[in-house]
């Protein structure tokens, strides 16, 4: 080819400049992912790292949940698939997309819309999952008769019957409810013990530190206070994550509000929202904002932090821990799916591998399988138990029988396929530090 005929470096920048991409697909009222659904470029990473897709072959992938599913839906009036409720809400899919698809928030839109359109509100499934959903309800109630709520639900009658007609497996075994709530031991000890303007966080607690597991909370409490923090306890209802994962999108709504209207008022006061439980945090980080238009939302968002990450961040933690030691211990740690989509699934083993006396061991990436409410679903818990198989397996190989993790159903999970105690970082940190 001759000089005269090699296009010029001015002939290429003219015709980028002039051209003019072309909008394919009519815009919608309704929420529009179409932009995300045009970025997958169908490289399966999102299928591969699917827990459920790994062990379910019926069932078709985030790549089809999301958008293949929300291209369809811009050519043609198509209804959800049904297979949406087979998502497992663990939000591995956003973590392993390269092209930044807002996988979950198609997911979780799309699951609100078949559960709103298509779910028969009178069928036991919904009113199994609507329960499960507001699972705050019933443990305020529960948590009003302890003793008498944990001994019913720990009969096998009560197994039996709400496996045949809830659809609740009758392996698992029902969490028991604290004699003590959380926020009555708050009220009881009379808040704070630091006052400190200048050094203030809230606690978002959420439901299980609250109702079941209050030493979590207790923890979380009296280690911020010896950094000097005072810590705020505001009124808060449930994150909403169970919501989301049910498709139960006006309860969560109805939830966030009053969470970002009370933590944003202690926000403006120049406070930082912490959560304990991992799927806490994401909820009130990513989900919120995904999926509602509420004033004040992104400042929850900006200043919400996961309760290891905000003290390894702002505070000389690993200083701190070099000068404690506990009793010997080892620990088998698993990273919730809901902490490795923010980034802090290593904190643990990277807080306590140089504690004197703590022997901290990763069990791998796989995911627990129970995803929250997931697994508590009859046609469901053979799909967790297989999801948790690899799990199991390298907590009984590891060298402790003590097993760890930031979120409570993970928790569950782990002590149900092992028999193994399961604690939360922050307990090994009081203990090291009080």
């Amino acid at each position: 080819m001759s000089d005269a005929q090699q296009p010029s470096e001015f002939d290429a920048t003219t015709a980028v400049d002039e051209f003019e991409p072309v909008d394919v697909f009519p815009s919608s009222e309704d929420m529009d992912l179409r932009p995300g659904a045009d970025n997958c470029y169908k490289c399966t990473s999102c299928d591969t790292s699917c827990p459920v897709a790994e062990v379910n072959e019926d069932f078709p992938g985030p790549k089809f949940q999301g958008p293949e599913q929300w291209r369809l839906k811009r050519h043609e009036d198509v209804d959800i698939d049904d297979s949406i409720m087979s998502c497992s809400n663990c939000m591995r899919c956003d973590d392993a997309c390269p092209s930044s698809v807002p996988l979950s928030q198609m997911h979780n839109t799309a699951r609100g819309e078949y559960v709103e359109k298509h779910m028969d509100k009178l069928s036991v499934e919904y009113l199994r999952n609507r329960m499960l959903a507001n699972y705050r309800t019933m443990a305020t109630l529960g948590t009003k008769v302890p003793r008498l709520a944990n001994f019913v639900m720990g009969l096998d009658i009560t197994s039996y019957l709400g496996d045949k007609l809830m659809g609740i497996p009758s392996e698992r075994d029902m969490p028991e409810f604290a004699t003590e709530t959380f926020r009555q031991w708050w009220k009881q000890r009379g808040g704070s013990k630091v006052s400190n303007p200048d050094k203030q966080v809230a606690y978002f607690h959420g439901c299980y530190s609250n109702f079941n597991t209050t030493e979590v909370g207790k923890a979380m409490v009296r280690v911020y206070e010896e950094f000097g923090y005072e810590v705020l306890v505001p009124k808060q209802q449930c994150s909403g994550t169970p919501m989301f994962a049910n498709g139960m999108l006006d309860d969560a709504r109805r939830e966030a509000e009053v969470n970002v209207r009370e933590l944003g008022a202690a926000i403006e006061n120049g406070a930082e929202v912490i959560a304990s439980c991992t799927s806490c945090s994401m909820a009130l980080r990513q989900e919120y904002p995904e999926l509602f238009d509420i004033d004040g939302i992104d400042e929850l968002a900006a200043h919400t932090w996961e309760s290891l990450e905000f003290l390894r961040v702002n505070e000389d933690l690993e200083a701190k821990l070099s000068e404690a030691e506990i009793d010997s211990q080892a620990f088998a740690y698993h990273a919730p799916c809901h902490a490795r989509n923010q980034g802090i699934d290593h904190q643990a083993i990277e807080l306590f591998r140089e504690l004197d006396g703590a022997t901290i061991e990763d069990v791998g990436d796989s995911c627990s399988g129970i995803s929250g409410t997931y697994g508590w679903k009859s046609e469901k818990y053979e799909t967790s138990m297989k999801i948790g198989a690899e799990m199991f397996d390298h907590m009984e190989h590891a060298e402790g029988d003590v097993g760890m993790t930031e979120c409570p159903t993970c928790s569950m999970q782990m002590n149900h396929g092992t028999g193994y105690e399961i604690r939360h970082p922050l307990e090994l940190l009081e203990e090291a530090l009080l």
